[in-house]
C-alpha cells in the first residue's frame, strides 16, 4: 500500500520537522529549504538594503529550517538583474550584519547563494558578458541576450577567488552558510554543458575538465570558510538543450562534489532557453502524482551519491514533502514561490496543514516572454516587494498588467545601472 494509503497529512509532517546534521557538523532544525528567488530589492549601486533584512525575518519567523538567499554576485561588472546584491568587499558590513541576524531568527539557517551569471545577463545591462565559450544564445533569444566573449586563463583563475572572498565576508557577516548556483544557464552551468562550453584546454572539452571549474570554487570557499561551514550547490539535473549537459554527467558531477566534501546538493535542471524549473511546460503523469519535477532524477542518484540531497519544485502538500524523506530519498525538501504569497507557509507545514496555495505559471500571452520564464521571476520578485514593505502578497495581481509595470521598472534601473558603470 502507499504512504497515502496508510499515513494521513498530518501524520507525515514528523518527518518534515525532523533535524538533520550536515557533514560539516551543522544543525538544521528541519527539512524544509526555502529555494533562491530573486529579490532585486538591492539600490542601484547593487548594495543590500533593510527591505532584505525584512523580508528574510519574515520568512525565518515563518519556520523554514534552511532559507537560502537569491542570487548574490561575485563581481559588480558582472550582473544577473538589476538591482542584485553584489559582495566583493566589506564595504556593506553593517547592512549585511543586519540581514544575516534577521534570517537567522528562530533558529534558522540563512545561506547566501553566490553567482556568477556569465552570458546570462540582459542586454544593455553590463558593458560585456563572458562565458566559457563565445557561443552565443539561440536566434529567438538573441535580441534579449548578447553574444558573450571567452574567459582566459587568469579571468578563470580571479572568478574562483571572487567566490571564496564573497563566502569569506558573509560567513564574517553572521550568515550562516553559502550556495554555489551552479544550475539555470548561468556561468558554473555553462562550464559543466558542453553545448556553451567548447574550450580545447584544461576547463573544456571532457567532463572531468569541464567540472574542474566548480570543483575548483568548492576548494577556494573551503579555504577560506573551513571546515565546519555549510556549502551546499544548486546544480541542473540537464540543462534540456541539444548537446548540453545531460543526467549521467550530472551524476558524475554529484559524485565528484561529494567526494570533495559538499554538504547538499540542491537537484533543479534548465535554463532560460529551456526552463524546466519554472514548470511551465504540461508535468509527466509520475510528476503530477508526486509533485516534484525532479524527483525522478533524485532517486537515481541517490543510490549512487553520498551527499545530502534536496529536490526544489513542484512540491505543494505535506505528503508530497515528506514522503520521500520518509522513504530516505531525499533529505531536503525545497519550496520557493508558495512562500512569495505566504510567508508562514513552513510554519504551516509543519503543523500538519496543507495550504490552499496553487502556484500557477505566471504568462502573459507573448510566446517569447512566456517561453523564457522571465515573467516567473519577476511576478514572484513583486510579491516579495510586498512582504519586504510589510504589505500582504497580491496573488490574483493581472500578469499582462504587472507585466508591463515590470518593463518600465527593468528598463529604467537598467539604463541606471549602466550610467553608473
Amino acid at each position: 500500500m502507499t504512504v497515502s494509503e496508510t499515513i494521513t497529512p498530518t501524520a507525515l509532517n514528523h518527518y518534515l520537522n525532523q533535524s538533520f546534521i550536515f557533514p560539516c557538523g551543522v544543525k538544521a532544525k528541519n527539512r524544509i529549504l526555502k529555494s533562491a528567488m530573486s529579490e532585486a530589492l538591492a539600490t542601484i549601486s547593487n548594495s543590500p538594503t533593510d527591505s532584505l533584512a525584512k523580508l528574510y525575518e519574515a520568512w525565518a519567523m515563518g519556520g523554514t529550517g534552511v532559507i537560502v538567499t537569491g542570487n548574490i554576485m561575485i563581481d559588480s561588472k558582472a550582473l544577473g538583474e538589476p538591482n542584485n546584491v553584489v559582495v566583493e568587499d566589506e564595504s556593506d558590513m553593517v547592512i549585511l550584519r543586519r540581514w544575516a541576524s534577521a534570517g537567522t531568527k528562530n533558529g534558522a539557517q540563512l545561506w547566501a547563494q553566490l553567482n556568477h551569471p556569465g552570458k546570462q545577463s540582459p542586454r544593455g545591462l553590463c558593458k560585456e558578458t563572458v562565458s566559457p565559450s563565445a557561443v552565443p544564445f539561440d536566434t529567438a533569444y538573441a535580441s534579449f541576450f548578447a553574444t558573450p566573449r571567452a574567459l582566459n586563463e587568469f579571468e578563470i583563475e580571479n572568478i574562483i577567488e571572487r567566490f571564496g572572498k564573497s563566502a569569506e565576508i558573509l560567513k564574517k557577516a553572521g550568515f550562516s552558510g553559502v550556495q554555489i548556483h551552479g544550475a539555470h544557464g548561468y556561468l558554473v552551468s555553462q562550464f559543466l554543458s558542453s553545448h556553451h562550453n567548447i574550450r580545447t584546454d584544461k576547463w573544456g572539452g571532457s567532463l572531468e575538465n569541464r567540472m574542474r571549474f566548480v570543483l575548483a570554487i568548492l576548494e577556494n570557499i573551503r579555504e577560506k570558510v573551513g571546515k565546519d561551514f555549510p556549502i551546499s550547490i544548486k546544480l541542473n539535473s540537464a540543462d534540456f538543450q541539444k548537446g548540453g549537459f545531460e543526467e549521467h554527467e550530472s551524476i558524475k558531477v554529484m559524485q565528484s562534489l561529494a567526494k570533495a566534501g559538499i554538504d547538499l546538493i540542491e537537484i533543479s535542471g534548465g535554463t532560460y532557453e529551456a526552463p524546466a524549473m519554472a514548470g511551465l511546460e504540461p508535468s509527466r503523469e509520475s510528476t503530477k502524482t508526486r509533485e516534484a519535477y525532479f524527483l525522478d532524477f533524485a532517486e537515481k542518484a541517490r543510490d549512487q551519491v553520498s551527499a545530502p540531497l534536496c529536490v526544489t519544485g513542484g512540491f505543494r502538500s505535506v505528503e508530497g514533502m515528506a514522503s520521500p524523506i520518509k522513504e530516505d530519498k531525499l533529505d531536503f525538501t525545497g519550496i520557493a514561490r508558495p512562500l512569495s504569497i505566504d510567508p508562514d507557509y513552513s510554519n504551516k507545514l509543519l503543523s500538519g496543514q496543507d495550504s490552499a496555495i496553487i502556484c500557477t505559471p505566471r504568462k502573459t500571452g507573448i510566446k517569447q516572454i512566456d517561453s523564457m520564464g522571465i515573467m516567473e521571476v519577476a511576478w514572484y520578485a513583486r510579491q516579495l516587494k510586498r512582504i519586504s514593505m510589510g504589505k500582504t502578497p497580491n496573488p490574483n495581481e493581472n500578469n499582462l498588467i504587472a507585466f508591463f509595470k515590470i518593463i518600465l521598472s527593468n528598463g529604467l534601473r537598467t539604463t541606471l545601472t549602466r550610467m553608473r558603470a
